[in-house]
This record gives C-alpha cells, structure tokens and sequence, in this order.
C-alpha cells in the first residue's frame, strides 16, 4: 500500500506544480487554476509561519509515506526532491527555493491577470501603457 501511496503522490504532487504554472493558459482551468495557486500562496506563507516557509499538506503526506517505506533522508521540499530526482544532482536548497517562489509568483500574478482581465481590459491596459511609454 505504501509504494502505491509513493508512486501515486510523485506523480499528484507533480502533476500539481505542472498545474500550477501552466494552468491559467487555458480558458476552462484558469479559475481552478487561481484557486490552487491562492491556496498554495495561503500554504507556503500563512500556514507556514507555523510549519515552516514553503509548508505544503502534499508534501508532509509523501514524507510521512516515503518513512513508512524507510526513507529518512528526505530534503525540506518537495521541488528539491523532485529536481534533484530528476537531475542526479544535488542542488543547492536556497537555489531551489528562489526558483520554486519565482515560478509561483509568476504563477499568482498570470493567473489573476487572465482571471481578473478580460479581453476588452486587457487591451485598454495595453492602450494605456502604450500611451505611458510613447507619451501620446
């Protein structure tokens, strides 16, 4: 039961980050995008302030799965574990950090902007900005 559960959140846990980059670029997901993204944002940062920066449930889960298995060298993150997986390196934790915050703040900031901003908006956001910079 507990390799299935290892090999069943390697590819969830994934599949979610994978999900929370991309996912806003698609018409039908963006909302649910935006909702997993605030949700991860509230994880990573509020619940974190309690469990440690970058706190993710997934996660704790998986560890506790991987240690049933016999697995104790685990990294503090997810993205770590995965990268270095997928890598055979052992990368740097702060490196990996700095990214796995810029992906998601990238993430946030697109994922509001196609929920928040429709065409119309968008395009007289454009307009403006076009106006600021060539100043017409």
């Amino acid at each position: 039961m507990y390799s299935f559960l290892n090999i069943f959140f390697f590819i969830f846990h994934s599949a979610l980050m994978i999900f929370i980059i991309f996912g806003w670029m698609w018409r039908k997901t963006r909302v649910a995008n935006l909702v997993v993204v605030l949700l991860t944002v509230f994880s990573w940062f509020i619940l974190g302030i309690w469990y440690g920066f970058g706190f993710c449930p997934s996660t704790e889960w998986h560890w506790q799965v991987r240690m049933k298995l016999g697995y104790y060298d685990l990294p503090n993150s997810y993205t770590k574990f995965l990268v270095d997986s997928l890598t055979g390196l052992d990368v740097s934790q702060k490196l990996v950090d700095i990214f796995a915050v810029l992906f998601l703040t990238l993430a946030l900031f697109s994922s509001v902007f196609t929920n928040v901003l429709g065409k119309r908006e968008r395009f007289f956001l454009w307009e403006k900005f076009k106006k600021f910079i060539y100043h017409e």
